[in-house]
């Protein structure tokens, strides 16, 4: 699997990404800078977290408009496979790869901790490796992952099956208490109609090996490897 990692000045979960995606496929990715114009022959792009620019104007914004975002959007649209996590799910919105706004979590604070995520469906090149109604836990680290989409654009993604991941409990059940940031329908991640590009706020890419105290997010790698090795 050929990978790629876009960097822009402000990020930095680049090394925890390259780490999980030589884990699981066992190539190092390429970093390419934001100010390239051209991404290389690659069958996988990642953005990783962080807060790019500082998080001026508003998460994601600039980055948004770097441009790589013109070969990277023109990459996804022609079906490579792209993973943005956190400040790259906030990237690929303002793009317009995934619709929808990630905004200040509801009680307005930074959070950091571990969460619980429902798998809502296997049938995805992100999640192949689980089965539906799978719970697993990974990180957050954010101040502004509060998912919110009109109720038209809601109605699609809930309707086609393009909600991936869901905040829930332990039994799974997508509560209240289990949202850590106010997000509409307990988003946690979506993909586009296509099914190829995947945005999620949490950080599976923090929960790869026993020492970081769980592998529960190696499996979005694997299937990523998997769902290639098979195209």
């Amino acid at each position: 699997m050929k990978s790629a990692i876009v960097l822009f000045p402000g990020i930095n979960r680049e090394h925890d990404m390259a780490r999980a995606l030589k884990l699981a496929g066992g190539t190092a990715p390429t970093i390419v800078w934001h100010k390239d114009t051209e991404l290389p022959p690659v069958d996988l792009i990642v953005i990783p977290g962080g807060f790019s620019y500082g998080d001026y104007l508003r998460c994601g914004a600039i980055a948004g408009r770097s441009p790589i975002m013109r070969d990277v959007v023109a990459k996804a649209e022609a079906g490579v496979t792209v993973l943005g996590v956190c400040n790259g799910f906030q990237v690929l919105t303002e793009t317009g790869l995934l619709p929808g706004a990630l905004m200040r979590n509801a009680e307005l604070k930074f959070i950091c901790k571990d969460v619980l995520l429902r798998v809502e469906t296997a049938d995805t090149r992100f999640t192949n490796r689980y089965t539906a109604g799978h719970v697993i836990r990974t990180p957050v680290a954010h101040g502004d992952g509060n998912y919110f989409a009109d109720p038209d654009t809601l109605a699609r993604l809930e309707g086609d099956g393009r909600v991936v991941f869901r905040y829930a409990d332990a039994d799974g059940n997508p509560t209240r208490t289990a949202n850590p940031n106010g997000s509409i329908n307990n988003i946690a991640g979506i993909l586009n109609a296509r099914g190829n590009v995947l945005g999620m706020m949490p950080h599976p890419e923090d929960h790869i090996e026993p020492a970081q105290g769980s592998t529960d997010g190696l499996g979005i790698f694997e299937s990523m490897v998997a769902a290639l090795e098979t195209a």
